[in-house]
């Protein structure tokens, strides 16, 4: 039940928070000469563009095009609210406060579009070919390798099934964007885990 009600408490004040800088970003359009339904349009841009650069930043980790895009529509959400706030006469707006918001669209489309279409990183295959194996061994090589010590065999890792169950949604994305299989090196990348446990999620994802 507390979570339930703590959960609840966290989404009422985004909404909260969010509406209100909704209502302000509507209200420095207005007042910049964006009228009707132009000036309802801006804040939506700015939110979305915030959301899109916040999933970039969740499913492809820190990148400087994410992180570029989500400080500008940050600042432009922040900026409206100071603005709103009586810094600014809106009823005579300055001359800079109406070009930023007449070169918006133009910013965040370009930044949309970046996010949207720009390539992930991949790791490709080495394409160095592995030495041939020989057909045949040797019978001394038999008893030399007959008179080596077995090596003990490392005990399995236990790996919480949650966290296989969320490297098999993390391997279904890369396959889903890049078309190839995760590589074990990006696995452990993307769950932040050390390379023993990540070779044994990669194991059982086989």
């Amino acid at each position: 039940m507390t979570s339930k009600l703590r959960i609840d408490a966290v989404l009422v004040q985004a909404l909260i928070a969010g509406a209100l800088s909704f209502a302000h970003l509507h209200d420095l359009a207005a007042a910049a000469g964006q009228t009707g339904w132009k000036a309802w349009a801006y804040p939506v841009s700015v939110d979305l563009l915030l959301v899109a650069a916040w999933r970039r930043l969740r499913a492809d980790g820190s990148s400087r095009l994410a992180w570029c895009w989500f400080l500008v529509s940050l600042f432009a959400s922040l900026g409206a609210n100071v603005a709103t706030a009586g810094f600014l006469d809106l009823a005579d707006p300055p001359a800079w406060l109406r070009f930023g918001v007449a070169g918006w669209p133009a910013v965040a489309f370009l930044g949309g579009t970046l996010l949207a279409h720009s390539p992930t990183p991949t790791v490709e295959p080495d394409p160095t070919p592995e030495p041939a194996e020989p057909d045949y061994v040797s019978e001394p090589d038999v008893v030399a390798a007959s008179a080596q010590p077995v090596p003990e065999i490392a005990p399995a890792i236990p790996v919480p099934v949650a966290l296989v169950e969320h490297a098999r949604k993390v391997a279904a994305d890369h396959r889903a964007r890049t078309g190839h299989p995760i590589d074990t090196d990006t696995l452990r990348a993307r769950l932040g885990v050390p390379a023993p446990m990540a070779d044994a999620i990669a194991a059982q994802l086989a």
